[in-house]
């Protein structure tokens, strides 16, 4: 081998390199080639186009290399269909908030539950309202499972609390209904206020209005059973 092309081939070793690691970089001296072949432009290396030339963005660079746009080896995850290594919604800030979505997922689960057990022994006429409680949880935990799937890229089970669940009087057991919507309403507020994803913000704030109106459902069926009889027995189902 010749010393031009050793030169040739050296340089096109380093282009390889600098594209995956410095792309907007220009190291290369202007380098004299062999007559008829076409000299390249000062300062742009042997066999680098116009693109590599001006200045490559960084992620068109770690495509097909097998790296992250930092020059970091992506992981498995990572190289899913859609993926990317830190995205600026359910990414790294969503991950530090996973188990309070998780704990918020098993209590909507646990709240369709209870839900259940009072349409057993409700009046027929609250009935209604139980039924639509009951779909607006399961919505709730099923849009929260695909929250935690967008942050983890792994599906969870909901977590099913099979004790036996004791509902009591029905005046009373409203009255429990109505703190706990209410409370799900502010601790969901809470944590839209404490996370910096400003996409999982903006999850958290919807689940804080629809669970306040869910506290207002529970008020109105409360207030047409105090205007009657708050008096029926408890009942364990």
């Amino acid at each position: 081998m010749d010393d031009i092309s050793q030169v040739e081939y050296d340089y096109r070793q380093h282009d390889r390199l600098w594209r995956r690691v410095a792309p907007s970089m220009m190291p290369y001296p202007e380098v004299p080639q062999p007559a008829g072949e076409g000299a390249p432009a000062a300062g742009t290396a042997p066999g680098m186009g116009p693109m590599a030339a001006g200045g490559m963005t960084s992620g068109a660079s770690a495509a097909g290399t097998g790296l992250g746009t930092a020059g970091t080896p992506e992981t498995a995850e990572e190289r899913l269909p859609g993926a990317v290594s830190d995205p600026c919604c359910m990414g790294s800030a969503a991950r530090d908030d996973l188990a309070v979505l998780e704990g918020f997922r098993d209590q909507e689960t646990a709240d369709r539950h209870y839900y259940r057990a009072m349409l057993r022994t409700a009046p027929p006429a609250a009935r209604p309202v139980l039924r639509d409680l009951m779909a607006r949880k399961q919505a709730h935990s099923r849009y929260l499972g695909t929250l935690s799937y967008l942050i983890t890229g792994q599906c969870r089970p909901e977590i099913v609390d099979c004790q036996r669940i004791y509902v009591g009087n029905w005046c009373p057991a409203l009255r429990q209904r109505y703190h706990e919507e209410a409370c799900a309403g502010f601790n969901y507020l809470r944590a839209a206020e404490g996370t910096t994803d400003p996409c999982l913000q903006k999850a958290y704030r919807r689940l804080s209005e629809e669970s306040y109106q869910q506290s207002e459902w529970i008020t109105e069926l409360l207030e047409k059973a105090l205007s009657t009889s708050c008096g029926r027995p408890g009942m364990g189902v």
